[in-house]
């Protein structure tokens, strides 16, 4: 059976991690999903390490919510930093899905953007484990979590 680890934490402003879970389960692949909190963006990495690890996730969905200010961006992009080390220490792939408050206009539209965006990059996980193929087939088309799609370039 297939493993999935949700790392998520408690400064975000959107349970996205919930978000995660439920496209997860509706899904119906028969995976077992381990959800690990932390209370900010740069414990992600770390987490992510340990479901690896001590948990033997095949991949780990990372889910946070930066604040808008300077610092939080900076964070956000050590935490970043920290998530790419993981993964090349580990080998295996971690869909890093940060949505920055900063993003959207209002809380509703935050709020819809952290929803969809967490589903999305939860369906790309089931993709990269069970059909790697779906990803083949879509590169280059300009994909975008969270909002509209951009669509590819033509010339």
């Amino acid at each position: 059976m297939k493993k999935i680890g949700i790392a998520d934490t408690t400064f975000a402003r959107y349970d996205m991690g919930n978000s995660a879970i439920d496209e997860l389960k509706s899904n119906k692949t028969g995976l077992k999903i381990i959800r690990y909190t932390v209370p900010g963006i740069k414990d992600l990495p770390v987490t992510c390490k340990k479901l690896f690890e001590e948990k033997n996730c095949d991949i780990v969905i990372a889910l946070g919510m930066p604040g808008s200010k300077p610092i939080d961006k900076q964070c956000a992009h050590e935490a970043s930093t920290g998530i790419i080390q993981v993964q090349l220490l580990c080998n295996k792939h971690i869909l890093e899905v940060f949505v920055h408050e900063d993003e959207a206009e209002g809380e509703k539209e935050l709020a819809y953007l952290a929803d969809n965006r967490a589903r999305e990059h939860a369906l790309n996980a089931l993709d990269l484990l069970f059909n790697p193929e779906n990803l083949l087939k879509n590169a280059g088309r300009g994909l975008r979590e969270g909002y509209e799609d951009a669509g590819p370039l033509r010339y």
